[in-house]
């Protein structure tokens, strides 16, 4: 027996025991923890960006492709409705791999009063933001390392109504891509309204209650009613804080219909989801086929995709959809949507068109509803 070594007895084989269980949780959390790092590396070259617009500083982040010196075409991203950073905290980052994979940087910037952007979203109207994104664009033109022949424009949601806006005032640009856009504010409002009734299971009742304060909401709306009178009227106003009803008396009139008629000819891919409870699809898919020219429209659906292009499985699940998130961020989204985005690109720069890998996404803020 060599000296100083005992053979354990019962106590030190118990011992030996916890031992090999805390080893194996060690090297299970640093195996977790390597793949949550690899998983959440991309091949891109971020750097910290800002112009000032209107008086005000917004900062943000240009992703360029891992390797080259351009110059680069350009995605400009326009957010969907909230509090969104330049990241949209990280989910950004699968899309902005995917153009770069293309030959494409992504550029991005907190909304105003967002992480370190001044002002405060809640005080814009969708010309104002408009106004931001076409900013953006003339930023990303004066880059020598950008190619200003090729920029183009990504936005979900809510950027539904600034998307068209931008594309009809700026005829050089080279696409658009509308990730669940809504046409009309009002419609989506009671679409989305009824659809969460209906799949919360609600009662006739409670449906009809639901749109009686609606019309009642829609009334104060029209006579641009402060917000006491709107809590004075329909009582429970949930998360509505004044900054937002002053967001939504701006901009409920909201309707693209007339943008979309100006930007006839812009490259457009339409993405819709097939489990959207926002955004009533059909709709928006009909309006974009009637007044956008059929060579210039690509519509691409998703059947089992929510409104955030999320596997509808997954965003059911907590745990999952958590899960998915910290450990495989490409994987979070429907299957196919990184592969249309990119493929639509690579079209447009004169590509063979195939479809390669699987898709994942950017999680996208809820369009606005009519409270």
């Amino acid at each position: 027996m060599v000296a100083g070594f005992r053979a354990p007895g019962r106590r030190g084989r118990r011992w030996t025991v916890w031992v090999w269980v805390l080893v194996g949780a060690l090297l299970a959390g640093a195996g977790a923890a390597g793949l949550m790092v690899w998983q959440n590396t991309y091949a891109l070259r971020e750097e910290k960006v800002s112009l000032r617009h209107d008086g005000k500083l917004l900062r943000g982040v240009l992703a360029l492709p891992a390797s080259g010196d351009g110059p680069f075409g350009v995605v400009v991203f326009v957010h969907g409705d909230g509090p969104v950073d330049a990241t949209h905290e990280t989910f950004y980052r699968p899309l902005w791999e995917s153009f770069a994979r293309e030959g494409y940087a992504s550029l991005s910037f907190d909304k105003p009063g967002v992480g370190g952007s001044e002002g405060d979203w809640l005080d814009q109207s969708m010309a104002d933001r408009a106004e931001e994104t076409l900013a953006a664009v003339a930023w990303a033109r004066a880059r020598p390392d950008l190619d200003g022949r090729r920029v183009g424009l990504w936005g979900a949601s809510q950027a539904g109504w600034v998307l068209p806006k931008v594309a009809a005032r700026d005829r050089g640009l080279r696409f658009v891509v509308a990730v669940s856009p809504a046409v009309n504010w009002l419609r989506q409002g009671r679409y989305n309204l009824l659809a969460e009734l209906r799949r919360e299971g609600a009662t006739a009742e409670r449906r009809d209650a639901a749109l009686r304060r609606r019309e009642t909401t829609l009334a104060l709306l029209a006579r641009k009613a402060s917000y006491a009178e709107y809590r004075a009227a329909v009582g429970d106003v949930g998360d509505v804080t004044a900054a937002r009803w002053s967001f939504i008396t701006r901009n409920h009139t909201a309707d693209a219909t007339a943008d979309l008629r100006a930007m006839r000819g812009t490259p457009v891919l339409l993405v819709l989801a097939g489990r959207d409870v926002n955004v009533d699809v059909a709709e928006t898919e009909a309006v974009y086929r009637r007044l956008l020219p059929a060579a210039s429209l690509r519509v691409v659906h998703h059947p089992d995709a929510t409104h955030a292009l999320v596997e509808h499985d997954v965003e059911r699940s907590g745990w999952r959809l958590t899960l998915t998130a910290v450990f495989a961020p490409r994987q979070l989204y429907a299957d196919g949507v990184l592969a249309a985005q990119a493929g639509f690109v690579r079209r447009l720069n004169g590509g063979d068109g195939a479809v390669r890998g699987r898709g994942g996404g950017a999680g996208m803020r809820d369009a606005p509803r009519v409270p």
